[in-house]
Order: structure tokens, then sequence, then C-alpha cells
């Protein structure tokens, strides 16, 4: 009889049209709650807007995050190309951190060669912890770490220069913010015979891992000091005897004109930065103010080309001597 549950053998079975089914929107009606407002689209962890927020963060971080400095006061170099040119100069690295499954190729041999046989330690690190430690620069699975620089005070740098035997020639850097540039400079002041560099302690370029490399390792021989108020440093050299020479495009004489005695004699040549050249007071303490004979085509050098030209001119007047 149809409806007789009670007969021998008769079942409900699910699906049936008797009884509530699930997705009636009567059998278990009280499981059925809203999940709230939908979330922002920047909360959605694989929404487009999610991935731009994240990418945003990021970026905020590499900017805010000190490049190329470590916590310790130590510098980093990233990348296979600057640090396989880092460890052919000699930089005094202190260790090679290279990434963990990298991809090897002639470079990071190169690289774990120079590291194996200068008895450096070489560790293997997760790629987590390269971004860590490079800030967010584009390490390539290698970096390499430079030991903080340790600066001599400018008034020891001067009596180092007068018991080198030699006549005291010291080059000053006024406001050149580029280290690659201080590195440069310091490779012409070994080549050309002077004993020292001498840095500000504000704005300005300070040894680094970039500065080691463009020194070509002279930095191990040139020693850079670092002046509190470069102004009374030079006014300190002029007081121990050393003449203060400026280099300027609007100077007073031409430097293939410089004395020979002024050349031979204890000297301090002062290099302006990049853009804005010698500042005021710095002009204002200099002896005298030379200028580098150039076309007129041409407004202004490099200071590091400058500095070269200047340490060049001076050597050759004091061997002529």
């Amino acid at each position: 009889m149809a409806g007789n549950s009670q007969r021998k053998g008769a079942m409900r079975k699910e699906g049936t049209k008797k009884g509530m089914t699930v997705g009636s929107g009567g059998q278990r009606r009280k499981g059925l709650k809203g999940k709230g407002p939908t979330p922002k689209a920047e909360e959605r962890t694989k929404h487009p807007a999610a991935r731009r927020a994240r990418a945003a963060e990021k970026a905020t971080a590499r900017k805010a995050a000190p490049r190329g400095k470590r916590s310790d006061g130590r510098e980093v170099l990233v990348g296979r190309n600057p640090v396989v040119e880092a460890l052919r100069a000699g930089v005094p690295a202190s260790a090679l951190y290279v990434q963990q499954y990298v991809d090897t190729d002639d470079r990071v041999r190169e690289a774990l060669t120079i590291a194996a046989d200068q008895g450096m330690p070489i560790m293997e690190v997760t790629r987590i912890e390269l971004d860590r430690m490079s800030g967010g620069a584009a390490h390539q699975g290698l970096l390499l770490t430079v030991p903080a620089y340790d600066y001599l005070d400018p008034s020891d740098l001067l009596a180092q220069a007068i018991d080198s035997g030699h006549a005291p020639l010291i080059v000053a850097l006024d406001g050149v913010t580029d280290p690659r540039n201080l590195g440069a400079i310091v490779r012409s002041a070994a080549a050309f015979g002077a004993q020292g560099v001498v840095v500000p302690e504000r704005r300005a370029a300070g040894v680094t891992g970039s500065a080691w490399k463009a020194s070509a390792g002279t930095l191990a021989h040139v020693p850079v000091a670092r002046a509190t108020n470069l102004t009374r440093a030079l006014t300190a050299y002029a007081k121990a005897g050393c003449t203060v020479v400026g280099l300027a495009a609007d100077g007073d004489v031409e430097l293939t004109a410089f004395p020979r005695e002024l050349a031979a004699g204890p000297l301090v040549i002062v290099i302006g930065g990049e853009g804005r050249g010698l500042s005021r007071l710095v002009g204002e303490t200099c002896d005298q103010i030379v200028s580098i004979p150039m076309a007129t085509d041409t407004e202004s050098l490099n200071a590091a080309v400058a500095a070269g030209i200047a340490l060049y001119a001076v050597a050759a007047l004091r061997s002529s001597s």
C-alpha cells in the first residue's frame, strides 16, 4: 500500500521526495548563517588589489632599509659581478654568503675559488636570509660582507704624512657623495704619491664596499681620515704649514701655471662635490683657487677625474724640482 512504511522490506532512501533534503533550505536551517560583509579587495589574498598592496609594502620596506650597510656597521656588496670584481681587487671582506641551491655559473665558481684561496669563510644561507641581509637588493645569490672602516683623525693623518719622509700631499674632499668617486680618488692618490685623503663626517661618501672596489685595493695602503668639520681641519693644516689649494672652474690660477715651489712643499688639494663644487666656507679657507684648463664647450669634470689630473700635475712638478 502506498506510503505504508510498515510493510516488509520497505525503507526510505535519501533523495526521495519524502522528507527534507540537504540544500532545500529547510534542513539545518540554523547552520545556514551569513558570513558577514564581503572583505575589502586588499584583504582578499588572491585579489589583484591585495597583490598590489603587498608589492607596495615591499617597495616601501626596500626604500627604508639601509642599502649596503648592516646594523653592526659592516658593509655589504651584492650581485655576482660586484662580488667577483671586489674579490679580484682584494677587498678585505670578512665572509662570502652563497644562496642555497643557487644556479652556478662562471662568476659563482670564481667567487668561491677566490674566497677559498684567501681562507675567507663561505656561508651557505637561504634566499630569505640573503634578502634580509641585502635589504631587498638584487643579490643574485651572492653577498660579500666588508668590515667597517677604521678612519684616522685628520691630525694623525698629517703626522703620518710628515713621518713618511716626503713633503705631505693630502687630498681633501668637500661634499663628494659618490663612494665610487672616493675609491677612484684614493687610487689616484696612491699612484701619484699622496699620503692620504680627508672626507667630512656628514653629507659625504665614506669607505664602503663600492669605494673599496673602485680603489682596486689601494684603500689598504692609503689611509682615509674623517673630519667632523672640514673647514676646521683645513685651517689646522694651514697653521701646520701646509698650502691649501682648492680646485674650481673660476680659479685665479690655471693648474699649468701652478708654482713649482708650492707644489714641492706641504700641500693639501681640495676637491669639490660632483655638482656644486667647493662650498663657500671651504673656498674661503683655501690659500689659492686653481682651475684646470678645458675646452670652452666642457662645463666641468668629474670629481675623480679632476683629482687625478691635479695629482698628476703636482707629481710632475715635484719630480722636476
